[in-house]
C-alpha cells in the first residue's frame, strides 16, 4: 500500500530522519502524505491547506516518487521548479535510493534558441554595449549548456533587452522546418518531459497549453497517473490570463523587429523593411500615447464601452485604425515573398494571427467576462473569464472514472479564511473535493510576538507612510538590519524608502534596499549574505510569497496596511458587480477573504523553522477598531498582541542579545 510506504518513509527512524538533516516527524505533514497517497491510489480531487511549517513539498513528493507511476507536478513560479528540480526532488530520490526520471518542462521564453541567437548577431537592434557584452555572454555560454535553460546564465539580468532576441516564441517558431531542430533546447526538454515519471512545470505552462496545445503538456496529461497544483491560491489570477484574449504593444514590437531582421536576411531589396516597421512603431508609439493622458504608470483601466475608461472613444479607435493600417501595409509585402523561406512564411502567419487579434478587440466588449487594458513600459489590451471554475471543472470531468484518469491535488499554505474553504472550491470548480485544513506547527505565541502601533494614523491619512518609514528606521537600528517591509502599494513602497534613506545614511551600518533596484534573486542574496552591513529590504508583489529566509538573517517582517484588492481594478470590479448581482456582500465575500489569503501570506515571511524568533508589525489600526480586522487577525497564527511602544522596543532589544535559538521571547509581556 502506498500510504503505508508513505508513512515508513516519515517515520522517526525512518530515511527522511537519517539522511535529511533538520528533520522531524511532524503530524501533519504526516496526514498531508497519506492523504495525497491515498488519493494517487483512488483518484479523485485533494484540496489541502498546509499551514507554514508542514512540509508540504515532501508530503506530495514522496507518494509522487513512491507510487510508481507518472506525476505532473505545477508550481507558481519558475523559481519554485527550479528549487523542486535542482534541490527538493533530487535530495528525495538520493534519500530513497529510487530510480525515477525526472523532468523540468517550463515555456519557450526559458530557453535558448539557437536559430534566433544566430539572427541577434545580425539584427543590428543593441546599440549600447552593455547590451552587446550580455550577447557575447549568451554565444559564449551557448556552446557549453546542455539544457538551454536561460536560468543557467546569472550573469544576464531577466529585464535584458536580449532575451526576446535570443528566445523564441509560438509564433515564430518554425518547429521541425528549422536548421537547428536537432539541437533545439525547447523541443529537446518537450522530448525528456514525455519519458520522464516526474514532470516539473508551472501554472503559466499549463494554462498556456490549454487551448493551443503547443506546448507538451496536454499530450502529458493522459498519460499521468496524478497532477499536483502548489501554491494553488494563485491558479485562478494566472489561469484567467490564458482563457481569454490579449494583444500588446510587446507583440507588436518583436513582430515588427522580425521583420526587419527576416526582411533584410532573405529578401533584401523586395520592400523597405526599416520603414514599414518604422511606420509601425509609429503607429504604436501613437496609440500608447493616447492611454498616458488618464493612466498613471502600470495602471489597469477599466473597458465596458467603445474605449477604456477615461478614453474618448474617437482618439482610441483612431488610434487602433493607424496600427491597423501599418500592420495590412506591413503584412502585405511580407506576403510577396512568404513562400521564399521558412522563417518568412512564419513571419506572415503570425500578422495573419496579430491582424485577428486587433480586429477582435475593435468590436465592443462581449457579455460574460471582463475586458481591461493595462498601461506601462507596454501596451496591453486583455480579456478574460472571471474565474476558471467553468473551465477546470470541464477539464477534471474529462478523467472519467477514477481509476483511469489522474488524481488531482491542489495545495498551498494559505487557500482562504473560511472553514472548509467553500470559497476555494467554489471558485475553481472543484466540487465534491476532498478538502484538509492542516494548521502550522510552528509555536507562534513562544516564536513571535505581533505589534500594532495603535497610535498611528489610517492608512488613508497622506502621513502613513512616513510614519511606517520612521518606525522602520527606528526599530532597523535597533535590529541592525534584518527586517523585511511589504507593502501594498509601488507608491507606497517608494515613499517608505525616500524616507528610510533620510533617517539612515549610506555609508552606515544599515544599508536599505529597494525592490526593482536589482533583480529579486540578487536582492535576497544580498539580504541573506553573512555581511557585516544590516539590511533593510522595502518591497511589493511578488516578495509577499516565496521568500524564505530563516534564522537571524529575518527578524522583523513589516506589513503597511491589510492587502485589501484595489477596487478599481477591473477584474476586482467586475468580480464585485457579479457577487452584488447575485445578491452577495462584495467586501465580505471577496475583499475580505483575499485580504485574509494575502495577509497570511506576508505573515509567513516571518517564521520558517522551529527556531526562528522575530516580530510581525502591521501598521494598520483597522484591525483594531473594525469588525472585518478582527476577523483578519483572527485567521492569522495566534501571537501574543503588543499594545505598547515599550513592549515592542523590548521585544526588539531582546532579539539582539542573544542568538534566535534561544527562548528569549518566553520572557516577554
Amino acid at each position: 500500500m502506498l500510504t503505508d510506504a508513505v508513512a515508513q518513509a516519515l517515520e522517526a527512524e525512518g530515511p527522511l530522519a537519517r539522511a535529511v538533516d533538520g528533520f522531524t516527524p511532524r503530524e501533519g505533514q504526516r496526514a498531508m502524505a497519506q492523504a495525497v497517497a491515498q488519493t494517487m491510489e483512488q483518484g479523485g480531487v485533494l484540496v489541502v491547506e498546509a499551514g507554514t511549517g508542514i512540509g508540504k513539498t515532501f508530503a506530495y513528493l514522496l507518494p509522487a516518487l513512491l507510487s510508481g507511476g507518472r506525476t505532473l507536478l505545477s508550481t507558481a513560479t519558475k523559481a519554485l521548479q527550479d528549487q523542486l528540480f535542482g534541490r527538493d526532488i533530487p535530495q528525495l530520490l538520493s534519500t530513497l535510493g529510487l530510480p525515477s526520471r525526472v523532468a523540468l518542462l517550463k515555456g519557450r521564453a526559458s530557453y535558448l534558441c539557437l536559430s534566433r541567437l544566430q539572427q541577434a548577431r545580425h539584427s543590428g537592434v543593441l546599440p549600447r554595449p552593455a547590451d552587446l557584452r550580455a550577447l557575447a555572454s549568451v554565444e559564449q555560454w551557448a556552446q557549453v549548456t546542455r539544457s538551454g535553460d536561460l536560468a543557467e546564465l546569472s550573469v544576464l539580468d531577466e529585464r535584458s533587452p536580449v532575451i526576446p532576441l535570443v528566445t523564441s516564441t509560438r509564433d515564430n517558431c518554425t518547429g521541425a522546418k528549422c536548421p537547428e531542430f536537432q539541437g533545439c533546447h525547447v523541443y529537446r526538454a518537450r522530448r525528456e518531459a514525455m519519458v520522464a515519471d516526474v514532470v516539473v512545470i508551472n501554472h503559466h505552462l499549463f494554462f498556456a497549453d490549454w487551448n493551443i496545445r503547443e506546448s507538451g503538456v496536454a499530450e502529458l496529461l493522459p498519460t499521468v497517473n496524478a497532477v499536483v497544483f502548489d501554491e494553488a491560491h494563485q491558479l485562478n489570477e494566472i489561469g484567467i490570463q490564458f482563457l481569454g484574449h490579449q494583444l500588446g504593444t510587446g507583440q507588436l514590437l518583436a513582430w515588427g523587429r522580425d521583420l526587419v531582421t527576416l526582411g533584410l536576411l532573405h529578401a533584401r531589396g523586395f520592400a523597405d523593411w526599416q520603414d514599414l516597421a518604422m511606420r509601425l512603431e509609429g503607429a504604436l508609439a501613437e496609440w500608447q500615447l493616447v492611454c498616458q493622458a488618464p493612466a498613471a504608470p502600470q495602471t489597469r483601466l477599466r473597458w465596458v464601452g467603445a474605449a477604456p475608461q477615461g478614453i474618448a472613444p474617437a482618439q482610441w479607435l483612431q488610434a487602433l485604425a493607424q496600427v491597423d493600417i501599418a500592420l495590412v501595409a506591413a503584412t502585405a509585402a511580407v506576403a510577396n515573398v512568404s513562400e521564399g523561406a521558412e522563417e518568412l512564411g512564419a513571419l506572415h502567419a503570425r500578422a495573419l494571427v496579430l491582424a485577428e487579434r486587433l480586429a477582435h478587440f475593435r468590436q465592443p466588449p462581449p457579455e460574460g467576462g471582463v475586458r481591461w487594458i493595462e498601461c506601462g513600459l507596454r501596451l496591453r489590451m486583455l480579456e478574460s473569464p472571471l474565474t476558471i471554475a467553468d473551465a477546470l471543472r470541464e477539464r477534471l470531468a474529462d478523467r472519467g472514472d477514477a481509476q483511469a484518469g489522474p488524481a488531482w491535488v491542489f495545495t498551498s499554505a494559505t487557500l482562504g479564511h473560511d472553514s472548509g474553504l467553500a470559497s476555494f472550491v467554489s471558485a475553481h470548480g472543484l466540487d465534491g473535493a476532498r478538502v484538509m485544513q492542516l494548521q502550522s506547527p510552528f509555536d507562534y505565541a513562544r516564536q513571535a510576538r505581533l505589534y500594532i502601533p495603535a497610535a498611528f494614523p489610517k492608512p488613508s491619512d497622506p502621513h502613513h507612510s512616513d510614519q511606517v518609514a520612521e518606525l522602520v528606521a527606528q526599530a532597523g537600528r535597533i535590529l541592525g538590519g534584518r527586517t523585511l517591509v511589504l507593502t501594498t502599494t509601488l507608491r507606497a513602497m517608494r515613499r517608505i524608502v525616500q524616507v528610510l534613506r533620510a533617517h539612515l545614511p549610506a555609508d552606515g551600518p544599515v544599508e536599505v534596499l529597494l525592490q526593482g533596484e536589482a533583480p529579486k534573486r540578487e536582492l535576497l542574496a544580498r539580504f541573506t549574505g553573512a555581511a557585516a552591513t544590516g539590511y533593510i529590504l522595502v518591497a511589493t508583489g511578488s516578495f509577499w510569497e516565496g521568500v524564505d529566509v530563516p534564522g537571524d538573517a529575518l527578524q522583523m517582517v513589516v506589513i503597511d496596511k491589510i492587502p485589501f484588492a484595489p477596487p478599481d481594478d477591473p477584474v476586482v470590479e467586475a468580480r464585485c458587480l457579479q457577487l452584488e448581482a447575485e445578491g452577495k456582500s462584495a467586501f465580505t465575500h471577496y475583499q475580505v477573504p483575499q485580504a485574509a489569503m494575502a495577509l497570511k501570506q506576508g505573515v509567513g515571511r516571518l517564521i520558517r523553522r522551529e527556531t526562528d524568533r522575530g516580530v510581525l508589525v502591521i501598521c494598520d489600526v483597522r484591525l483594531l477598531q473594525m469588525g472585518y480586522g478582527r476577523s483578519l487577525l483572527a485567521s492569522l497564527p495566534a501571537m501574543p498582541l503588543l499594545r505598547q511602544e515599550s513592549e515592542f522596543l523590548q521585544a526588539l532589544q531582546a532579539l539582539t542579545k542573544s542568538s534566535t535559538t534561544d527562548p528569549y521571547l518566553s520572557s516577554l509581556p
